[in-house]
């Protein structure tokens, strides 16, 4: 697994770009450095549970239930997550590989030094859920959920996403890099440093007209135009001739 015996796994975004006027910030990545970790025995998640240096290997926590529950540098490989209940759980300093769920709820979670690997998720829940410093990296992601979520200093790497809703999110510093985005919906959504320029496949299916303080690149901007003048009311016509 990524991140194992105190190897750094991420690097600092920010570089002497930054500092050009009108550049966009880069996001910073965690660093994860995860300890030698214990293996977590048969026994179910509880809520408001403290977990702390441990390695969930091909566990299956369908339906369980650990809402408020604390994950401090904890590893979770091959896990699967249908239908269990995390809300408000706290995942500081974690790397989740090849993880697979349905229906998950992670609503109004923290997820601060993260990252998500190789996933295989479908309708996740994290509306309202708070996202600091994490890296989703491979795998397809289903129905992502982040309406009024926060997300400062997110990485999206060639991953696909299909109908992600970040309706009335707030997004500073989040980069989308080699991915598909399909029928996204940014709608109220507010950013800040949000760069779209390096999405393999961009498909908005609302929100065109809430992309202020995105960065796309000129061919992006052609895509969008007849989407962006529907919403302006402009009509867009052949010049009469003379």
């Amino acid at each position: 697994m990524a991140g194992r015996g105190g190897k750094r796994t991420g690097t600092t975004g920010a570089t002497g770009a930054a500092g050009v006027a009108g550049a966009v910030r880069a996001a910073r990545r965690p660093e994860v450095s995860l300890p030698e970790l214990r293996p977590y025995g048969d026994g179910e998640l509880e809520p408001e549970g403290d977990y702390d240096g441990l390695e969930f290997a091909d566990a299956d926590f369908a339906g369980q239930r650990a809402d408020g529950a604390r994950f401090l540098d904890c590893g979770f490989d091959r896990c699967g997550f249908d239908e269990a209940g995390l809300s408000r759980a706290r995942f500081l300093d974690c790397v989740l590989e090849g993880v697979r769920g349905v229906g998950t709820d992670v609503s109004e979670a923290r997820l601060r030094d993260v990252e998500l690997v190789d996933a295989r998720l479908g309708g996740v829940q994290l509306h309202g859920a708070v996202l600091e410093r994490v890296v989703v990296r491979g795998g397809k992601i289903d129905y992502l959920n982040l309406r009024t979520a926060r997300l400062t200093d997110v990485v999206f790497e060639g991953c696909v996403l299909v109908e992600p809703d970040f309706g009335g999110a707030v997004l500073e510093r989040v980069e989308f890099v080699d991915c598909a985005l399909r029928g996204v919906d940014f709608t109220r959504a507010r950013m800040t440093d949000v760069d779209l320029r390096a999405v393999a496949e961009l498909d908005i299916a609302r929100g065109v007209e809430d992309l202020s303080g995105a960065v796309i690149s000129p061919p992006q901007l052609l895509d969008l135009a007849p989407a962006l003048a529907a919403r302006l009311g402009i009509r867009v016509a052949e010049a009469r001739g003379f």
